[in-house]
């Protein structure tokens, strides 16, 4: 992974084609599966997106000296990498589903269930989640397996992205107050960021400061990511984005632009950015390509 200076896109990309072999080299480990099975899981994790939780997880380990550990904390965050990419994607899966948000288009192209069927849809959602943990059990360092498992079904579950997802359904045509939408997405969508974040971070042995440090990133990106992402499904067309648009307004959503109009939506989306990079600053030069992938980040709605 080169160090010179690139733009967040070409970051992103850089990741991405690095998480793609090592996504084919995964998928042949496991010859045994059912055919319909491993095509279903591999139509949606092949099927593109930024990347971006991959990308924090290795840009996390590189700006917390995770270069200078060895390979051994390479593979771990390779690991780990791609294990909370199999999160996000199964999550995908299932929230396009009719009983979720039933989405007939996600990365410009027909939803998982659309192609292979419910029950399949769901039971390739189910092995993603397995093929994460199974992931850093048999290619991470033994000595840090315990504490990224941790990490990574904390962020996952009840109190994490599974639960917050509760929280988006309950709350579904009613109001909330502020604090109980950023409660909401905290943990909707906040959590897994703010873990890939930790999970680099933890890959590289990282200092008890350094965590903190990119702990907190993780956090305020993760409201700004939710802002923006409020904000791109008011004003963008399902072909820009390679999804459905304007469903949360139909589906009587909890929506940052709902609850704060959109000027003040792009306010608090900045406010979040620049409270993201200065948790940064006691990282030092390494973690400018962090503050690009924020800044990326939050100017997606410009």
């Amino acid at each position: 992974m080169p160090t010179s200076e690139l733009d967040a896109p070409e970051i992103l990309n850089q990741h991405a084609q690095t998480l793609a072999e090592y996504f084919r080299a995964l998928s042949a480990r496991y010859k045994g599966a059912p055919t319909r099975l491993m095509e279903s899981i591999e139509y949606s994790l092949t099927a593109g997106g930024k990347r971006l939780r991959p990308a924090l997880v290795l840009e996390c380990w590189r700006a917390c000296g995770g270069a200078d550990k060895g390979a051994n904390s390479q593979k771990s965050a390779m690991a780990a990498a791609a294990a909370i990419e199999l999160i996000h994607t199964f999550s995908l899966v299932h929230d396009d589903l009719p009983a979720m948000d039933d989405d007939d288009l996600r990365r410009g192209r027909p939803t998982n269930h659309k192609v292979f069927g419910e029950a399949m849809a769901i039971l390739a959602g189910d092995a993603m989640v397995t093929m994460a943990f199974e992931t850093i059990a048999v290619d991470a360092d033994p000595a840090v397996v315990p504490v990224l498992v941790r990490e990574l079904s904390s962020a996952s579950g009840p109190e994490g992205m599974i639960g917050g997802q509760v929280l988006d359904i309950e709350g579904e045509n009613a109001t909330l107050r502020l604090d109980q939408l950023q409660q909401l997405h905290a943990m909707k969508t906040g959590a897994l960021l703010t873990a890939a974040c930790r999970l680099g971070a933890l890959a590289a042995g990282a200092s008890s400061r350094a965590l903190q440090a990119v702990t907190d990133f993780g956090r305020h990106l993760g409201l700004a990511f939710q802002i923006i992402d409020d904000l791109l499904d008011v004003t963008s067309t399902p072909e820009q984005l390679g999804k459905a648009t304007r469903k949360d307004a139909s589906r009587g959503k909890n929506t940052y632009p709902v609850l704060l109009g959109m000027d003040a939506s792009r306010q608090e989306a900045d406010k979040q950015m620049s409270a993201a990079l200065t948790a940064l600053k006691g990282l030092g030069a390494g973690a400018r390509r962090l503050e690009l992938l924020a800044e990326f980040v939050v100017q997606r709605n410009r």
